[in-house]
């Protein structure tokens, strides 16, 4: 991932003394996930350009950092090398630390002073949120310009890539623009490299005083940068209220309530795995296989019915079956249960004879997060290969995203799916599948459904036909 600044006027290789980087110099950091390189592309009196940019170590990612207690943040297949997301916040505050306080010793009247720059931020996420672009950035004084690619040059129809290339111009204080991109990186990217706490509330309000407390879009900028959480946002919005008081300012009225994935949310996971289970007992199972098993919730539910003697559970990431083993206690079980459980890593979309020979199987919110051209691939290798008695799928209904204040029209509602199906095109599939391999199919909706729109999840019953 890379960041540029560039500066034109006179004398623009003063910047070095801006950033405390020498332009003849290149310069690297260690970070706790890879390192930072700090170089100039271009260098004249006129025109200099500096660039950071991040080498991020994506076994660090996933099995954690050598030497280190800690387990990995994300799975092997993530945009995190690649996309500018928390890590390159991360990189700014420590590589370019000093600018963004203001500091400039001998240099000081040049900090001090609004500078021509224009800075570059490449592959930041942007799903569904362009015009947010505009909107966070232009009141701040910048021209805002980006562009973006199909996703697959070979595949048009799947649309425009959520990634974009951002560009900002204006007339600014190096520090003010340091600060800026720094906030506003993780605004739009919604998936922060670590625990999102207290302390954040500090770093917003230290890195966006003079500018946030009166800007347009704070209440989005604000719950995005706090990851919705809303005890840390009330929290926020006080400080800020505090800081217009303190400048002479009426208090603003009580803002509106943050918006936040509604709670009902956490309550629907559960919904879906109680109706999961009713499915798998009520056709007979003795033996299931939860395909996709994540971190083990649904496992961790099959484990407490006696009906089923013979458990397993697939992943193709290592990282989610070590917490689902942890969850499981499988390392302190007793000999009968590690006998009913095995947990094994493999993938939805290649033959493998160790998902075979099981009454029922279970893909549970899996089958979105496959790149659609692999979906054949998926239907030989479970309804043709491995051909259990019975299939339970789930899978979201896009339709219901209507409901959901925080989702932008075409979003999906995690960023690691692929697609999302109405209920009429899950039905669609569901059916042709069903009847090119042997099965019926039967459907239902969980959780509270919309007169319109229908239930947030949708779930089908393949049978094997005798």
């Amino acid at each position: 991932m890379l960041f540029t600044i560039t500066y034109t006027g006179q004398n623009t290789q003063e910047l070095g003394f801006l950033l405390y980087k020498n332009p003849a110099r290149p310069q690297v950091s260690e970070l706790s996930h890879g390192k930072a390189y700090v170089f100039y592309p271009e260098v004249s009196d006129e025109r200099t350009t500096a660039a950071l940019l991040l080498d991020i170590d994506p076994l660090d990612l996933a099995r954690g950092k050598a030497g280190s207690s800690g387990g990995g943040l994300f799975d092997y297949v993530n945009d995190r090398p690649y996309a500018s997301s928390s890590f390159m916040s991360t990189a700014i505050s420590k590589v370019f630390g000093t600018a963004m306080t203001g500091r400039a010793d001998a240099h000081q009247k040049l900090s001090d002073a609004p500078l021509d720059l224009t800075a570059s931020v490449a592959m930041l996420p942007c799903r569904g949120e362009r015009e947010k672009l505009n909107a966070v950035f232009e009141p701040l004084g910048y021209e805002v310009s980006f562009d973006t690619a199909l996703s697959d040059e070979k595949h048009p129809n799947w649309g425009e890539s959520k990634y974009v290339n951002l560009t900002l111009k204006g007339n600014v204080r190096l520090r003010d623009l340091l600060r800026h991109v720094y906030v506003l990186i993780p605004v739009f990217d919604r998936q922060k490299h670590y625990w999102v706490g207290t302390d954040e509330v500090e770093k917003l309000l230290q890195h966006g005083e003079g500018w946030l407390e009166n800007h347009p879009e704070k209440e989005y900028i604000t719950r995005r940068y706090l990851g919705r959480r809303r005890g840390l946002v009330n929290l926020a919005f006080e400080r800020l209220a505090e800081a217009n008081v303190a400048d002479g300012e009426a208090a603003p009225e009580e803002p509106a309530e943050p918006e936040e994935i509604p709670e009902k949310k956490l309550n629907l996971n559960a919904q879906r795995l109680g109706s999961v289970i009713a499915a798998v007992k009520s056709c007979g199972a003795k033996g299931v296989i939860d395909l996709g098993c994540g971190e083990g919730n649904l496992l961790n539910l099959l484990m407490k019915e006696r009906q089923f003697s013979r458990i397993a559970g697939m992943d193709v990431s290592h990282v989610a079956l070590g917490r689902a083993n942890d969850k499981l206690k499988l390392e302190h079980a007793g000999e009968h249960m590690r006998e009913r459980m095995t947990l094994f890593q493999g993938s939805l979309t290649y033959k493998d004879t160790r998902i075979a020979g099981y009454d029922a199987a279970c893909v549970v919110e899996v089958i979105e997060h496959l790149d659609p051209p692999r979906l054949a691939a998926f239907e030989r290798v479970l309804f043709e290969f491995a051909k259990p008695p019975t299939v339970i799928l789930t899978t979201p209904n896009k339709e219901y995203n209507a409901n959901y204040a925080n989702l932008h029209e075409d979003d999906l509602r995690h960023g690691d799916h692929r697609f999302e199906w109405t209920r009429a095109e899950f039905r669609d599939w569901a059916n042709k599948t069903a009847e090119k391999s042997g099965y019926t199919v039967r459907f239902s909706e969980i959780g509270d459904a919309d007169e319109k729109c229908g239930a947030p999840t949708q779930m089908g019953v393949f049978s094997l036909c005798e």
